[in-house]
């Protein structure tokens, strides 16, 4: 029997090496590189050796080219592909519409942010008309059904669930029949990838939630569960289960303390969509973010609020990020961020003060930090703000992250009203990216931006000069200069100590 050769995997980017090294020769990481013992039952897998071609010299005896397997654009159907409605709004709107039959979606997150509890009511949902097959491999039976119990999914069912009229399932196309809350519903406590796959053949399930992919294993390798070749194997088969047989496979990931999805690189290639659960264990609401998806937009997020029975959907995200508007504050703005294709409404608020220290500090919360320091450097050139001798704080209201240049005139007019103590019009929305110069300029999706706020009932929109306005009920002043932006919406002291008296008597 040849002795078993030894080599080593990089938990990060998957590269091997014949020996082991503090850093990984491929991605550059340190003690990132795992032993592996390579299998000497190679039989039980499958084979990878290239097939060797050989080709014909005699050009006479050539046959003439045909395809073997391969077919144009104009032999594939033009078969319409129906998404399923997961029971969730904000799902479908990060999904691109819907659920796609046979599609892999791998959800990330941190410990306890909610992704088992986000999976088992969708879950449930979806069992109102299709088969689902909830795959635990770190938890038992007893302790999955306690906590549907706590959602209110797991309720007793009617002993008519194994008829006829249960098991024959209705399809996409055909309408939804009543049936028992969590009737078809199966849990399935294991790790074991081949007794899934097994259980997978033998249920048909239209979609099965593997939770986790770091705990699944396939016994013919010898490497420990969550290494980088057993979540490589283990998505791979069953990436071709979901491919052969339409079944939807929804994986939950687990995170490394960097925040990415713990494993090889490839577990993201190799799926459909990427999300990526968010939140903050402080505050009651989760953002789902999607930053890869064949079927529909990336960066689109849907937002819930945890309460006490799981995961609520919030409605209207902007009045979630909007401050109090009846009371403002002096260093408050507030500007539209675009998430994808969602609009949202968010407060600004900044901080300036006097240092006590050699060096000032600057501190952000929710805003990009290095944005933060070119708008401070333009205020102090091209306005003429002594920043340089200030602390400066800038954070978002609801600690939701918005990075685009968008954003950016509403960080300079928040920093200029904390400066001068003023208050900037809480019906004034600011919309623009600042230039190193001292210029404004125009960002994407306007229109979608300048009707959010107009349904929340804004009254004036600060936006960069030249760009095309839709026709919408707001009052819209296009500016080219960020100082002419801070003179429009920041008023000068007495006319604001005359609407302060107006608004008083």
């Amino acid at each position: 029997m040849p002795k078993p050769r030894t080599y080593y995997v990089c938990n990060e980017c998957g590269a091997e090496s014949p020996q082991w090294f503090g850093k990984c020769p491929a991605c550059g990481t340190y003690n990132s590189l795992e032993e592996q013992i390579e299998s000497t039952t190679s039989a039980t897998l499958p084979s990878r050796g290239g097939l060797q071609l050989t080709r014909s010299n005699n050009k006479s005896a050539a046959k003439p080219a045909k395809p073997r397997a391969s077919l144009t654009f104009a032999q594939i159907s033009d078969r319409q592909v129906m998404r399923w409605v997961s029971g969730y709004g904000e799902l479908d709107r990060v999904l691109g519409g819907g659920i796609v039959p046979g599609s892999l979606v791998l959800i990330g997150g941190d410990p306890g942010i909610g992704k088992s509890t986000l999976l088992l009511q969708v879950s449930n949902q979806l069992a109102q008309k299709y088969r689902i097959l909830y795959v635990c491999g770190e938890e038992s039976g007893q302790q999955v059904k306690l906590r549907a119990s706590r959602l209110g999914v797991a309720k007793p069912v009617n002993d008519s669930s194994n008829d006829e009229a249960n098991i024959n399932l209705p399809q996409p196309n055909s309408p939804a029949t009543e049936i028992a809350v969590g009737a078809d519903l199966y849990v399935l406590p294991e790790t074991d990838l081949e007794e899934i796959l097994r259980e997978i053949d033998s249920l048909k399930p239209n979609v099965a939630v593997i939770d986790s992919i770091q705990t699944v294993y396939f016994p013919t390798l010898t490497s420990a569960p969550g290494s980088v070749a057993q979540v490589r194997e283990c998505t791979a088969a069953l990436m071709q289960v979901a491919k052969r047989d339409d079944v939807t496979m929804l994986i939950v990931g687990h995170v490394t303390k960097e925040g990415a999805i713990a494993g090889p690189k490839v577990l993201e290639h190799l799926v459909d969509t990427v999300l990526y659960f968010e939140g903050d264990r402080f505050a009651s609401h989760r953002l789902l973010r999607t930053v890869k998806n064949r079927f529909g937009a990336t960066h689109e997020i849907g937002i819930f609020e945890m309460i006490d029975r799981g995961l609520r959907e919030v409605p209207n995200p902007s009045e979630l990020f909007l401050g109090n508007r009846d009371e403002p504050a002096p260093g408050t703005a507030i500007v539209v961020a675009c998430e994808g294709t969602r609009p949202i409404v968010v407060e600004l608020q900044a901080l300036v003060s006097p240092t006590s220290y050699a060096s000032p500090r600057r501190s952000t919360t929710g805003v990009d930090y290095n944005r933060l320091l070119q708008i401070l450097a333009v205020l102090e050139k091209r306005v003429g703000i002594p920043l340089s001798k200030l602390d400066s704080y800038v954070a978002s209201a609801g600690g939701l992250s918005v990075e685009e240049p968008a954003v950016d005139l509403g960080v300079a007019i928040a920093v200029v009203a904390s400066f001068r103590d003023r208050v900037v019009d809480p019906g004034t929305v600011l919309i623009g990216e600042v230039g190193l110069g001292g210029q404004l300029r125009a960002v994407s999706q306007m229109e979608l931006r300048l009707k959010e706020a107009a349904k929340l009932g804004f009254k004036r929109a600060i936006v960069p000069k030249g760009q095309n306005l839709p026709d919408v009920n707001l009052e819209i002043i296009p500016v080219a200069k960020v100082l002419d932006a801070i003179i429009a919406a920041i008023p000068p002291q007495h006319l604001q100590d005359s609407v302060l008296l107006d608004e008083e008597s």
